[in-house]
């Protein structure tokens, strides 16, 4: 033994001078400490200090993302222990030391085609995450604090939950008798922690509409009642009410829709018995007169069928407006139609019909030579015209099953139909961040209003803009949770979609047939599959732009197992949260991003330069979210704000 350990002695100090001389064996690790183990590596390099780098991405949110990039400033940390990271999905990370003033051995970021997304098999995931949130959902919106202004009618003077402090507001009932109602109908919901806060709307907000101003706060316009002319605002500010202004519009917008202009100006169309569109004044000021639109006048048939108009703002800079089952081209800088789209035939798409409809994704991703950044809606669904009176008769027909696509700034542009796989009638669509889309919510039979639809449709499914007609639909698992009229849906910054509402019922009802709903849910989209964890990318607020200008650079830092990663597989999304109530979800719109230069920031960890969408047509002012979506897998989102 004693000879051994005369052997060891003399071979440690030649070690130290190999070391010391920094000799490039590539397997040879440098020694961080001078006079320590010469074959340690410290914890904090190899896994005690570095889950959000290599193993669980979620580690980096809500956390110091220095910290999770391996112990503090990424650079400093790898070039103190000349050590760079290979992680390889599924493998703990090799180190390798990198050479003073030479090329990394293995390079971390690649200039490659495209690779596939991540095959996955995952057909989604229900959870539901509170069982009262003390009202029912018809309107949802999510605010840029990560809360969710959730409200449903105060008509019926009954929640769930009261009003804070014991307070009630007076108010007459049918027989003129004064009565007080001590009930919250609305609650501003936390998505961190599932705790709702309850609000006090003064004026009637049923069957309103809504949306974000730019510096994030929230409106709501019209309703029923002493609410059919109302704005109301709601500022993000902790324990912050409604204010409420009772006449500031000209006509009553009982079912109308609310969409964000270029400028930050709300456009507000229809409503019940108003042909009309206006714009929503500065608060303070009342609006005198609002502007006739034949179309919402020619559309109305004896069930209307164009109520909660669908409207998207085209990248044109003009509105798309569809109301039963014709549409037009409106500019607002004169007030006038400039062009009228084919009908969409099949039936009617608009409340009571209700149908859904989306904006598919805007690609700013790809150099684009044309005048013009191509756009192109969806519609889905809805009912035949006579569904709604017929339902009322107890006859209930069946939803329309086809959806439709228009490109809407072709010249002469022609709807492509296709097929769901199941009829949908007062569905929800949503964006998701992966460019898809997601059909949730809803009923087979019948039309929008209490009691006028049966054979609930529990089935999700997700909708592939860019697959190949025929191969574009997919069904996902199924909720046990009717989710009939009055039910909403809200994309979470987490990716998952919260699901609440669903009430058939006047007043609140548990025990109807279809009862007054008042649980949430989460469902989990495949993009979710627990065994795409370690391919989830895990952006790093503090280390990313929030700021954007249009047209201009930003910088986004993320952290990824995966290496080596190219460009070409990163893509970025933006998406604009939108208002939703009655099937379809106002100011919603989903952009691809340009993107520059991606580069090694250190261990595990990525800077991407990104650009932002050019004018203000393509993205209005205000908050949104993006993604960093890897090979189909989206990080948690990152809240930007841009702004004129």
């Amino acid at each position: 033994m004693a000879a051994l350990h005369t052997k060891l002695l003399c071979l440690l100090p030649l070690l130290f001078i190999i070391n010391c001389i920094n000799a490039q064996l590539v397997h040879f690790p440098q020694f961080p400490v001078p006079f320590g183990n010469p074959f340690h590596v410290p914890d904090r390099l190899w896994g005690h200090h570095h889950g959000a780098a290599w193993g669980d991405p979620d580690a980096a949110v809500g956390g110091d993302p220095e910290a999770a990039a391996v112990g503090g400033d990424p650079d400093a940390t790898a070039a103190e222990a000349g050590l760079i990271n290979v992680a390889k999905p599924g493998n703990a990370p090799d180190m390798i030391p990198k050479a003073d003033n030479k090329p990394n051995p293995v390079k971390a970021v690649v200039d490659a085609p495209a690779q596939p997304d991540f095959p996955t098999q995952y057909l989604g995931a229900w959870e539901v995450v509170k069982l009262d949130a003390g009202v029912s959902a018809m309107h949802l919106n999510l605010l840029p604090n990560n809360k969710l202004m959730m409200y449903d009618a105060s008509a019926f003077h009954i929640s769930n939950i009261k009003l804070p402090r014991g307070e009630c507001l007076p108010f007459k009932d049918d027989k003129g008798v004064q009565q007080t109602d001590c009930w919250s109908h609305g609650v501003e919901y936390d998505v961190e922690t599932n705790d709702v806060r309850p609000l006090k709307i003064t004026t009637d907000p049923w069957c309103s509409s809504g949306g974000l101003t730019a510096d994030g706060n929230f409106i709501s316009t019209g309703g029923w009642m002493d609410g059919t002319r109302s704005v109301r605002y709601f500022d993000l500010c902790k324990n912050c009410d409604y204010r409420d202004l009772p006449n500031a519009l000209a006509e009553p917008r009982w079912y109308a829709t609310q969409v964000t202009l270029p400028d930050g100006r709300f456009f507000l169309a229809g409503g019940r018995k108003s042909y009309s569109f206006e714009y929503v004044p500065p608060e303070g000021q009342v609006n005198k007169q609002a502007i006739f639109f034949p179309l919402l006048d020619e559309t109305t048939d004896l069930d209307e069928n164009n109520l909660y108009p669908f409207v998207h703002l085209s990248t044109d800079g003009n509105l798309f407006i569809l109301a039963n089952s014709r549409s037009v081209l409106l500019s607002t800088q004169t007030n006038t139609v400039i062009k009228e789209f084919p009908v969409l035939k099949g039936g009617s798409r608009n409340y009571p019909a209700s149908g859904m409809s989306a904006l598919l994704p805007i690609d700013l991703s790809v150099p684009n030579n044309a005048p013009l950044i191509p756009a192109e809606v969806i519609v889905c669904g809805g009912a035949k015209p006579e569904a709604y009176g017929l339902a009322g008769k107890g006859n209930f027909l069946p939803a329309l099953q086809d959806c439709g696509r228009l490109r809407i700034t072709d010249p002469n542009p022609q709807w492509a139909t296709e097929l769901m796989p199941s009829g949908r009638v007062m569905g929800d669509m949503l964006n998701l961040p992966t460019g898809d889309l997601l059909i949730i919510n809803g009923a087979q039979q019948g039309a929008s209003a209490w009691f006028l639809a049966e054979q609930p449709n529990f089935t999700p499914v997700v909708y592939s803009p860019n697959n190949k007609a025929g191969a574009r639909f997919r069904n996902l698992v199924p909720t046990q949770i009717a989710r009939m009229y009055h039910s909403t849906a809200a994309l979470l910054p987490n990716g998952k979609i919260l699901i609440a509402g669903s009430n058939t019922n006047p007043g609140y009802d548990y025990k109807a047939k279809y009862p007054t709903e008042l649980r949430v849910e989460h469902f989990s989209p495949p993009y979710l599959d627990p065994a795409l964890a370690a391919h989830r990318p895990a952006v790093m607020a503090q280390n990313s732009d929030a700021k954007l200008k249009y047209g201009q650079p930003f910088s986004l830092q993320f952290q990824l197992q995966d290496n080596p990663v190219g460009k070409a597989d990163i893509k970025v999304t933006m998406y604009s949260p939108p208002f939703t109530t009655h099937g379809y979800s106002m100011n919603q719109r989903l952009l691809v991003l340009g993107k520059n230069e991606l580069t090694e920031a250190g261990p595990g960890v990525y800077k991407l330069q990104v650009v932002a969408p050019a004018t203000n047509v393509l993205a209005p002012p205000g908050y949104y979210l993006v993604f960093v979506v890897y090979r189909g897998v989206p990080s948690v989102g990152h809240w930007v704000q841009i702004l004129n």
